[in-house]
């Protein structure tokens, strides 16, 4: 976002990105009003442009940081591994932690990628195929060392990423399940349903 200098800029950038994303996961994209954004962090509402240019590069920016954080924390818990099953049993135990921890985000991301101009689209959508095909390199991998056979690992690892995230839906942390509990339903399902060893 434009405004970064300064720690009162910065404290203030974090407030308008807090309060947006519960503008927009209640309200929707389209409904929220950058004057309402202004009210809910205590600015006067020109005072915004010192720090988003326009609405719509305000959910582009947002949507950057997440799958930039999403693609950081996801190197960190693969790094050093070559076991294709160990790497995709993390991969679901990260992907599975930061989701129920992001449901907000998950659902913006998922829900409004139809408010971004083209070029902001095409934009999030490589960095999200760049998440996509960490997880069809490990599927690819583990063909390769005999730990399962995956007939096609790009619509293999669609399926297993649109299983994950569908936590979203539902997750409770006052639910009948621990959030251990349902990474370790999840992950035999996974296991299962690529036929690992």
């Amino acid at each position: 976002m434009v405004r970064t200098a300064g720690s009162d800029g910065v404290k203030t950038l974090q407030a308008i990105r807090k309060a947006g994303v519960k503008r927009i996961y209640k309200h929707g994209f389209e409904a929220m009003k950058l004057r309402s954004l202004a009210e809910d962090v205590g600015i006067q509402a020109g005072s915004l442009y010192n720090y988003i240019r326009n609405k719509e590069e305000f959910l582009f920016l947002l949507l950057k940081e997440v799958l930039e954080e999403l693609l950081e924390g996801l190197e960190r818990e693969l790094a050093g591994i070559d076991d294709p099953k160990e790497a995709l049993i993390r991969f679901i135990n990260f992907h599975l932690r930061w989701h129920t921890a992001r449901k907000e985000e998950v659902f913006i991301g998922n829900m409004e990628l139809r408010s971004l101009s083209k070029q902001h689209l095409q934009e999030i959508i490589r960095m999200r195929t760049e998440y996509e095909s960490r997880l069809r390199r490990i599927l690819e991998r583990g063909n390769e060392a005999g730990e399962w056979s995956v007939a096609d690992p790009q619509v293999i690892s669609y399926s297993i990423i649109a299983s994950l995230t569908g936590v979203c839906n539902w997750y409770s942390p006052r639910g009948r399940l621990s959030q251990d509990e349902i990474i370790a339903i999840y992950t035999d399902h996974v296991l299962g349903a690529v036929g690992a060893r």
